[in-house]
């Protein structure tokens, strides 16, 4: 019989004993480790198969562990992706958690916002362990909204400032992947598979992640937990938003039709970088489960720090001022990753070596270059090739950054002529953000990273080549 890949591999502590559980496509074993042993090797008992019934230390009780969750709100998508939200959670989430004693109130949103604005002003949270989106990344940026808002309200935080420190909130977020794009849920668990997303779930796993807050002239505009791009990546969303009758093709469509117009965008990159940090964009170190990475630099800066307090400064032509670097330019692309951004036709992502929670994000800054160039920086998303080592790109991991763009010298000369829709036409004066699917109303941006604000019902990717030869995910 051919041996089934794991989807999760774990060991449970419970009441003094330790368990060691293993779950494959469509078994969930488990043994107990003896006291004196780390591991031992050995029959497994117990078999179970998924969507049945689960083992008795499974189920909550009392004197179990407080970090499995009891009582959960679940709001569903019924229109994301192939429109299958529903289906999903009836038919493979909620008879799990009815098997480990998970009660939830379920809410199918019915609109746009529906999601985010209930957490803002009606749900009563502390009555829940959790709360869980059935759906895709835009829905779990709804979760992350209302509930990074309410926690700001609730303490009296003034979100329009971009200095202050913001209150992480208590509630661990849970992702049921049924969405067109699952990037969230790829970079932090492994896989886009319903089952497995429930069982990280229900053992009560909890991983701590930033989030990116974006100003404009102090005013907030929104929070990004995975990709901020301006150029190639936002004249994709704009250009895709338009073409939504397509369905998930738009994407591809949008994609080609941005690479062959190559417009590059002027503008003035400052940034402070995380000079005290252990990792670098470079270093190939992969987010994993327990990150020491994002141990230490989380620990680290969260302790009064003077760096943290420096604003920007003023835009100038000088390399390094007060702590910040300024560097102008013409652009085809500058992207801010706060995780790898890793996806299924992109398995390394953005920045292989970002890390989810060490307070940090990755700026990659793509200069004006040739078309052939600039497709095989693209080719290498989905490569083995290092996706920094060319002249043409740069890449800063930082804690602050500021955009400001400004008008290129053949735009001024063709508005002096009285060319301006022409100019317009050819090459536009301003890309969009694309700020994880959603676009910006303003090109001129400031963002702050803050270390752990949220958490999910995952651990990170544990054992990468597990889940790169999972070709079929498991299915009930």
């Amino acid at each position: 019989m051919e041996k089934q890949p794991r989807l999760l591999a774990s060991q449970l502590l419970l009441k003094n004993r330790v368990f060691e559980v293993l779950l494959n496509r469509v078994i969930l074993t488990w043994k107990e480790i003896p006291a004196n042993k780390k591991r031992v090797s050995g029959s497994i008992h117990h078999p179970f198969k998924v969507g049945f019934c689960f083992p008795k230390f499974l189920h909550r009780g009392k004197g179990e562990s407080a970090s499995r969750p009891k009582h959960l709100l679940v709001y569903i998508n019924p229109y994301g992706g192939k429109q299958q939200g529903k289906r999903i959670y009836e038919q493979k989430v909620a008879p799990l958690f009815a098997c480990a004693s998970i009660s939830t109130d379920v809410i199918v949103t019915e609109h746009a916002n529906h999601a985010r604005d209930h957490l803002r002003t009606e749900a009563e949270l502390k009555q829940y362990d959790g709360v869980v989106c059935v759906g895709g990344d835009g829905m779990f940026s709804e979760i992350v909204h209302g509930l990074v808002f309410r926690a700001q309200k609730d303490n009296g935080v003034d979100q329009n400032s971009p200095e202050e420190k913001l209150v992480p909130c208590t509630l661990r977020i849970g992702i049921i992947p049924a969405g067109s794009t699952d990037c969230i849920c790829y970079a932090t668990v492994g896989i886009n598979d319903p089952v497995t997303s429930a069982l990280h779930i229900i053992v009560g796993d909890s991983q701590p992640m930033d989030v990116c807050s974006v100003h404009h002239n102090n005013t907030f505009l929104r929070y990004s937990v995975s990709l901020l791009g301006y150029g190639f990546y936002g004249d994709v969303l704009a250009d895709s938003v338009r073409k939504r009758w397509m369905g998930p093709a738009r994407y591809d469509f949008s994609g080609f039709k941005t690479f062959l117009t190559h417009h590059h965008y002027e503008g003035v990159v400052s940034f402070l970088p995380a000079t005290d940090t252990l990792g670098t964009p470079g270093d190939q170190t992969r987010c994993r489960a327990g990150c020491f990475i994002c141990q230490h630099d989380g620990q680290l800066y969260t302790e009064d720090s003077p760096e943290k307090c420096k604003t920007a400064p003023d835009v100038s032509d000088s390399e390094n001022e007060g702590g910040w670097g300024v560097i102008r330019g013409k652009f085809l692309a500058i992207n801010a990753a706060s995780m790898s951004c890793a996806c299924p036709r992109s398995p390394k992502g953005l920045s292989p070596a970002a890390h989810l929670a060490d307070g940090t994000t990755d700026l990659i800054l793509v200069r004006k270059c040739s078309r052939f160039n600039f497709l095989r920086h693209l080719l290498r998303h989905t490569s083995k090739d290092d996706q920094f080592d060319m002249t043409f790109v740069e890449v800063h991991r930082v804690r602050r950054f500021r955009f400001t763009p400004c008008q290129n010298d053949s735009e001024l000369d063709l508005r002096e002529n009285g060319k301006q829709l022409f100019s317009q036409i050819c090459h536009p004066a301003y890309s969009s953000w694309n700020c994880d699917g959603e676009i910006l109303p303003h090109a001129a941006i400031e963002v702050g990273v803050h270390c752990q604000l949220i958490k999910l019902f995952a651990r990170g990717i544990e054992e990468q080549s597990l889940f790169e030869d999972l070709a079929h995910p498991c299915a009930l």
